[in-house]
């Protein structure tokens, strides 16, 4: 882990510091690790390129359900399937 040396003072509204301090305390991480985590995540360095990349095509399965996905879970699951397969393809 890299050795903190730099401090830096942000101003959010209130919806967004709550949707950061909710995932702080569903992870049980402080507020600042879950801000850090973000901007690694946004802006990676070149060692954390790939890591971002399946992060973001995570998120985008999570986004766009398809919309002829079914109510069992075994339909739910090989739909996401197909579009992971789809976006791994492209």
């Amino acid at each position: 882990m890299a050795v903190l040396e730099r401090r830096s003072q942000i101003l959010l509204d209130e919806a967004r510091y709550q949707r950061v301090a909710d995932e702080a305390e569903r992870s049980n991480r402080s507020v600042a690790a879950v801000i850090r985590e973000a901007v690694d995540l946004r802006f990676p360095d070149s060692g954390d390129r790939d890591r971002a990349s399946a992060a973001a095509a995570l998120l985008d399965l999570i986004r766009v359900p398809s919309a002829d996905v079914g109510e069992g879970p075994g339909q739910l699951k090989e739909a996401y399937a197909a579009v992971l397969a789809a976006k791994a393809g492209a």
